[in-house]
């Protein structure tokens, strides 16, 4: 079915309009009307050709909700006029040992992602959230909680699940320190989920503007992390720290913070390699690890989280037409902390 969606046509053409088709509902597809989309800086990394795998035309988003609209003879789970979403994932081979075990994002026969992957089933790409509807198997279609606003819910579905999976993966409990660096798209949900789990959360920012609104998310504590006194205040005592910074930045600054065992897990994505000092590891035996976004059971289990303790992003929402404004924004942290596409803009 022909589908109307935002497109670049190239790594330095801006976002436009074009016509992209989906395919008709499969017996087990659900076919959703997207209400709305959330703008990732994956989107503009792709838009871009910033990771040189880019293959044009790109439709991006990655974080979109909607309601359903048809959906296929064997679906079970949903039914029209349901609330739905669809994160990073549209499928996956769904018999290797990682999918076995609900991780379907590190499939070792290739997930297909949301946007910008071989679309298994219809051939060519895949296209994301920036249209007007997605056709996406049940199995990796995600139920709403109906409490959460849909609009402020949409970004959870990358920047809510790339936060949540590492704190419940290494433990972010009652009687835990933990550490977000950065207030962004990313960070801001760390907080959140952090103080939601019932840690101790403490919040890495190098912006003293940014001191009240962490505490206003939930942070118990804020460290301008260029203030050497107050970074060294905190040495050796944190369970766990989630770096969420893009940007180049000292890793070894945060990894001498972690207490014996502790872990400093990156889900940002700096631009070049990052220098780590081997005795930052070794003493006190610390770890160094990273980690993309969450299988499907996961990511439901986060939205669930969120609808049971009324967890949603702080969102800034724009029009589809002022997609490439947004990005420009993006560039410069110019968010309060993640943009948001009322796709009604571009049915209208």
């Amino acid at each position: 079915m022909t589908t109307r969606a935002f497109a670049a046509q190239s790594a330095t053409s801006p976002l436009a309009p074009m016509t992209i088709q989906r395919r008709d509902p499969l017996p087990t597809d659900v076919e959703i009307d997207i209400l709305y989309c959330g703008v990732c800086h994956s989107d503009l990394h792709f838009a871009r050709n910033e990771w040189g795998m880019t293959e044009f035309p790109i439709v991006p988003g990655h974080e979109i909700l909607g309601r359903v609209t048809r959906v296929g003879s064997e679906v079970t789970r949903f039914k029209v006029g349901d609330l739905a979403a669809v994160g990073c994932l549209v499928d996956s081979c769904r018999t290797c040992s990682s999918c076995g075990r609900g991780l379907e994002q590190f499939c070792t026969n290739g997930a297909t992602f949301t946007y910008g992957a071989p679309d298994k089933i219809s051939g060519g790409m895949t296209h994301g959230g920036y249209s007007e509807r997605i056709v996406c198997a049940e199995a990796f279609t995600l139920k709403v909680p109906s409490n959460l606003d849909p609009a402020r819910a949409a970004p959870l579905l990358c920047a809510g699940i790339t936060t949540y999976s590492p704190l419940r993966k290494w433990g972010a409990t009652r009687g835990k320190k933990v550490g977000i660096v950065g207030l962004g798209g990313l960070g801001h949900m760390g907080v959140k989920f952090a103080h939601a789990l019932g840690a101790h959360t403490v919040l890495f920012t190098t912006s003293e503007g940014k001191v009240a609104d962490g505490r206003r998310l939930g942070a118990d504590e804020v460290v301008i992390s260029k203030n050497a006194d107050a970074m060294a205040a905190h040495a050796g005592s944190f369970d766990l720290i989630i770096d969420t910074v893009s940007a180049d930045h000292d890793l070894n600054a945060y990894l001498a913070l972690l207490k014996l065992d502790a872990a400093l897990v990156l889900v940002g994505v700096p631009p070049s390699p990052q220098p780590v000092h081997a005795f930052s590891l070794l003493m006190p035996r610390r770890t160094l690890a990273g980690s993309l976004i969450g299988g499907i059971a996961e990511t439901q289990e986060m939205l669930d989280f969120c609808g049971n303790n009324g967890i949603v992003c702080d969102i800034e929402l724009i029009r589809m037409q002022q997609i490439n404004e947004a990005y420009e924004r993006m560039l410069k942290s110019d968010v309060k902390y993640r943009f948001v596409i009322d796709m009604a803009s571009l049915k209208g």
